[in-house]
């Protein structure tokens, strides 16, 4: 089926009707046979597709269920935006009944043709044990849409949806709990330059019940994304021998969801340096530098450009202590975004151990692991590329194309395909390091980093705040309004030390007071001294107080907040409180939101003592 668009007008934005639409996912890659064409899944009854295992394909072509009597509860504001989607048409039933999932735009039921939503197709390591085939078991991806204005394509989906046939044991619903707070720290995650899926609307669905621990209500997010490609569907591929498929998703990814092959980062010199392409920014040509034989193809740099993206993603979230909860790989982006919201969290008192999901009894996914497990998890996506990766400069040859690999040649292409991977490492922990360092650098309000910074400040802020339990974010943004002249002498940085602490006082094991604000004095006497040498003697105060603040939020979805919110708009009723704080998430570095100041100081001060570190479970 060939790519469908239509065209919408950029004009102050359009309708999400009107907005330009594509298919190119499900033009160019392989549908489910069961379905070879979407007028084939439309004709069938709704409740004759069932999960089941699907081969040979990456998506199945599926229609949402129908909803009875909606109920639209919320819209981001930033995210019509960014769609392109004018102010106002969020009021309009046909915006309503499509994030709903009660009418398809772009598909003609009497033709049978025109562009038909579809769930994906792919796999997952659990807990670092195999899972089998999971895919879009409760989303399904409507179409993809361009902003007319910035030309930045999405691929808009509704999570919630209903039954398809990668729902396995599942019903394909979402509740509102899940729902809410997906909705809400998406958006959040995007505010706090993050790299993330987006949310666009939350939907209540007042006559779904959804079993879960107790009966819940069910909802409908309707988000987007660039794309939902995850390490998980390469991972379905390798594991049922699919090597044709993995080179086509490959090169579906470079062309059409990348800016191309030429996009792709820079080929690294060969031992002998006789590329002679530009080394990656921050990387040492030592670490590079690997065993004879390891030309880069472009597969190779395709891996490379996957694996940067994801080594900034988690140096964001460890500079912003979002933790994950569920780093599987069928939830690890192959655009290196924050993706699918189960049992995550900011957290609250630093604890590098914290993990926001109480069945990770092993802790594999707390904060302190997210580097490391990612890491993991792009090894197996290396593993999967690995016949691509090793083959080197022969990935085109005809014979190669066909049947692959000569059994004995076999051992030379996985030695090669592991240094790539190992090699590739390095670059993983050094862009890692040098974006946390850039983004610390910044929230400590200084404007270079200097070498003994990590140990100095970093390092040393990090024990102080575990040893004190400090709220993280809360600290930097205190630190943010200090005047440097105001921490002259010991006395002056022991009595601001103060300002840290939980109103209840000194927490931690073995504190005293005398002790905790001696040793965060000792820090700030570190800190302001790097202040005076980025920004002058008289410490540049206001100018640099304004840059921290542009970097340090005020305000953080924290967990108790979210389970405040859903249990007012669930329980209570209420519905205003959720566009009031989706307002502060998507403003996280104001001062005020024109509400009321005593509720919007009370959701960014201090966490109620029995209310942190909170864990809840996967199921939603």
């Amino acid at each position: 089926m060939a790519a469908h668009l239509s065209n919408g007008s950029s004009q102050g934005g359009s309708s999400l009707a009107d907005l330009p639409k594509s298919w190119t996912f499900t033009s160019s890659l392989p549908p489910d046979s069961k379905f070879p064409t979407p007028d084939a899944s439309h004709k069938t009854p709704r409740e004759d597709i069932e999960p089941r295992q699907v081969k040979g394909a990456l998506f199945t072509w599926v229609r949402p269920e129908e909803t009875k009597e909606p109920e639209l509860l919320g819209v981001s504001p930033a995210a019509m935006k960014d769609l392109g989607i004018k102010e106002g048409d969020e009021k309009t039933e046909e915006f309503k009944q499509t994030v709903a999932g009660n009418r398809l735009l772009g598909w003609d039921a009497d033709k049978g043709e025109g562009g038909y939503p579809w769930a994906q197709c792919y796999g997952g390591w659990q807990f670092g044990s195999w899972a089998g085939q999971l895919g879009d078991g409760r989303a399904i991806s409507l179409f993809e849409t361009t902003n007319p204005s910035t030309k930045k394509r999405y691929e808009l989906q509704l999570k919630g949806a209903g039954i398809t046939p990668y729902s396995r044991f599942a019903d394909g619903k979402a509740v509102l709990r899940s729902s809410i707070r997906e909705y809400i720290v998406s958006e959040a995650l995007n505010a706090l330059r993050i790299p993330t899926t987006r949310a666009l609307s939350l939907t209540l669905l007042p006559h779904s019940r959804v079993r879960r621990e107790t009966i819940e209500p069910g909802a409908i997010v309707a988000r987007f994304a660039e794309s939902w490609l995850r390490i998980g569907t390469f991972d379905i591929l390798r594991a049922r021998g699919d090597r044709d498929l993995i080179r086509q998703l490959s090169t579906y990814i470079a062309e059409n969801v990348f800016e191309g092959w030429e996009s792709l980062p820079a080929r690294n010199p060969s031992e002998d340096g006789s590329d002679g392409s530009p080394l990656p920014t921050g990387i040492a040509k030592d670490t590079i530098e690997g065993p004879a034989g390891l030309e880069e193809n472009r597969f190779t740099r395709l891996y490379r450009e996957i694996v940067r993206r994801n080594a900034k993603t988690v140096a964001a979230w460890q500079a912003y202590a979002f933790t994950n909860g569920v780093l599987n790989t069928d939830n690890t982006s192959i655009f290196g975004l924050s993706v699918d919201f189960g049992p995550f969290a900011f957290l609250d008192n630093f604890d590098p151990n914290y993990t926001p999901n109480h069945d990770d009894h092993m802790l594999r996914y707390s904060y302190r692991a997210q580097p490391t497990i990612i890491w993991w998890n792009l090894v197996r996506l290396g593993e999967s590329l690995g016949e691509l990766i090793g083959i080197g400069s022969g990935v085109d040859a005809e014979e190669f194309v066909e049947k692959g690999v000569r059994q004995e040649n076999a051992d030379d292409l996985v030695s090669r395909a592991e240094a790539l991977i190992t090699r590739t490492g390095e670059e993983f922990k050094a862009v890692f390091l040098e974006e946390y360092k850039r983004l610390m650098t910044a929230r400590l309000g200084l404007k270079v980093h200097k070498q003994s910074d990590f140990d100095d400040l970093f390092s040393e802020l990090l024990d102080t705040m575990e040893a004190l339990e400090l709220d993280f974010n809360q600290f930097f943004r205190k630190l943010s309004n200090f005047n440097v002249s105001d921490l002259e002498t010991e006395e002056q940085r022991k009595e601001k030390a103060g300002v840290f602490f939980h109103h209840e006082g000194v927490t931690g094991l073995g504190n005293t007071d005398e002790l905790a604000r001696k040793r965060i004095a000792e820090w700030l006497q570190k800190w302001s001294t790097r202040v005076y040498e980025d920004w002058g003697p008289n410490g540049e105060d206001a100018a640099r107080q304004i840059e921290m603040k542009k970097v340090n939020p005020k305000f953080i979805p924290k967990s108790w907040i979210l389970d405040e919110l859903i249990k007012r708009v669930e329980k209570q009723g209420e519905r205003e409180i959720l566009d009031r704080v989706m307002h502060m998430a998507l403003h996280p570095f104001e001062e005020s939101w024109g509400w009321d100041e005593k509720e919007e100081e009370r959701f960014c001060g201090d966490v109620p003592k029995f209310d942190r570190a909170m864990q809840c479970s996967c199921s939603s």
